[in-house]
């Protein structure tokens, strides 16, 4: 679960960064209108980085899910402490990766840097969440440790 969690969690900051966003900020006009009006600005709508960076995520949960399999442990606070660090660093990665497309955008129509699709702020959410499971993970375990320290 955790493992298609974060490729859906890079997939969807994906299509929001070079899909989805685009076409919010400039309604009205398809993909291929907005790609064609950026190149005339000298703009572009590069997604090397941002394939880079799903990428990226994509092979840290295969490994996760690698290592997790190959161990064969039963103990499962680690795994998903693995999973949610991946989801937790997600969003910085998707706000590095999203500024250079969003400012191209900014600077071809004259709008704002800032998302304008809902998707970037329910990545950021899931973060959030991710980072709330986390401590909740830590301090469960912390407090595991110390049950079994007495």
């Amino acid at each position: 679960m955790g493992f298609v969690l974060v490729a859906a969690y890079a997939i969807v900051g994906v299509l929001q960064i070079l899909v989805w966003n685009p076409l919010a900020a400039v309604p009205g006009a398809t993909l291929g209108q907005i790609r064609a009006d950026m190149a005339r600005a000298n703009e572009h709508l590069t997604g090397t980085g941002v394939v880079i960076w799903a990428g990226i995520g994509i092979a840290l949960a295969a490994v996760v899910l690698l290592v997790a399999a190959l161990r064969k442990t039963s103990r499962v606070g680690p795994v998903i402490a693995a999973y949610l660090v991946l989801l937790v660093f997600a969003a910085p990665g998707h706000l590095f990766v999203g500024f250079g497309p969003g400012m191209s955008l900014a600077d071809t129509f004259m709008i704002s840097g800032a998302d304008h699709a809902p998707w970037g702020l329910v990545l950021y959410g899931v973060s959030a969440a991710a980072l709330a499971g986390l401590i909740v993970v830590i301090i469960r375990a912390a407090h595991a440790a110390s049950v079994v320290a007495e």
